[in-house]
């Protein structure tokens, strides 16, 4: 039930990032998914585990590296499109 909890949270934190970025029409879920948990993983291992948790997710440090993955990724799709 946890890694279910995980996925959907993750997602949640994706598509907050792709608003954020404005990439998240772009996306669909599992990139959602993907970049949400890819993000987290990231996020707290540069900022910690601070801030209200959901599934074991830190959710501030989590929206911050959701956002950079998405950043990063569409920086480097859209120079490949070029």
């Amino acid at each position: 039930m946890h890694l279910l909890w995980a996925l959907i949270i993750g997602a949640v934190i994706g598509a907050i990032a792709g608003a954020i970025t404005n990439n998240g029409k772009s996306m669909g879920w599992i990139a959602n998914i993907v970049a949400g948990l890819v993000g987290s993983a990231i996020g707290e291992s540069l900022l910690g585990h601070w801030g209200p948790q959901l599934a074991g997710m830190a959710l501030i440090p989590s929206i911050i590296g959701a956002i950079i993955v998405v950043a990063v990724v569409s920086f480097f799709l859209s120079r490949s499109n070029k």
